[in-house]
């Protein structure tokens, strides 16, 4: 498999090797498709090397296969394979995990298929960031997510944000930090936008309640899709930082910065806004998420 540049090095996380592609789903249509889904591969918390697969709105029960496939030189290797009867639900498959280049495929008896993007994984015991390369906007309608299970415990942010402000004191850091590391380079100053940092703050803590690392949240909906369905219009170009464990604002912009694609994202003199949520687990440890935008 030809391997695209930007890859990036995680250890409780995945990083993304190919630019994802936003595409735009309608909110609402006369009749559901029905739709199978497969997410890229993750390092779970547990440490095991985990790849889930979804089909939605089918309305009857299918054989789901899902297979976890390795980039080698010449043709890439299936490490594992797994199927299940299902009707609208989740396959999940969990193994060791082993450092690598990996993506998932996902077929059903009634011919969807779906296939994850690639990521590199090191499977070291530490949290590091995740960064998704830049995405080309694309016009797309604000999704509806679907509706989730109650948390065990919800998340909090480190800090409240102030009355009229956007962004706790500890997101504001990320922010004055970042800007302080794009100066180095000529770039000028992010502005915190109010729906960036909605769609940013409301995926960590989606992570933080529901105990995942990825920048495909579990009901499926890509970083473009949260950040249109925090109602931000326009732009030209979109992208994503994730992290995991880092204890304050200058740790986890001090990782992203040793990590070439999250320091490209942050180095992209085009970007012009930045959102940036940070919350925290039932445990204590933060979720990061900035989400950049080229107005």
């Amino acid at each position: 498999m030809r391997r695209p540049l930007g890859v990036l090095a995680c250890l409780v996380s995945v990083a993304a090797v190919s630019a994802p592609v936003a595409t735009a789903h309608a909110a609402a249509a006369p009749q559901a498709e029905c739709r199978l889904t497969v997410a890229a591969p993750a390092v779970a918390a547990t440490g095991r090397l985990q790849v889930s697969a979804d089909r939605l709105d089918c309305g009857d029960r299918a054989l789901v296969r899902v297979r976890l496939m390795r980039a080698v030189a010449g043709p890439d290797r299936v490490v594992r394979s797994g199927a299940k009867r299902i009707g609208d639900g989740r396959v999940t498959m969990t193994l060791p995990c082993a450092p690598g280049v990996y993506y998932a495929t996902a077929t059903d008896y009634r011919g969807l298929s779906a296939k994850s993007k690639a990521v590199r994984l090191s499977c070291s015991p530490a949290g590091t960031p995740t960064a998704t390369p830049t995405a080309t906007a694309t016009p797309t309608a604000s999704p509806t997510a679907p509706a989730t299970p109650a948390p065990s415990a919800t998340p909090t942010s480190p800090g409240t944000p102030p009355a009229g402000g956007v962004g706790t004191a500890e997101e504001n850091e990320v922010v004055r930090l970042t800007n302080a590391e794009r100066a180095k380079g000529g770039c000028q100053p992010l502005k915190h936008d109010a729906q960036l940092r909605k769609a940013a703050f409301g995926h960590s803590s989606d992570m933080a309640t529901q105990n995942y690392f990825n920048h495909t949240s579990k009901d499926g909906r890509s970083f473009m899709d949260r950040i249109r369905g925090a109602g931000f219009t326009g732009g030209t170009a979109f992208a994503e930082n994730i992290a995991l464990g880092q204890p304050t604002p200058a740790a986890v912009v001090s990782a992203w910065m040793k990590s070439s694609g999250h320091r490209a994202n942050i180095m992209n003199c085009k970007y012009t806004v930045i959102g940036v949520g940070a919350a925290k687990n039932a445990q204590g440890r933060i979720y990061w998420t900035q989400n950049f935008a080229a107005r």
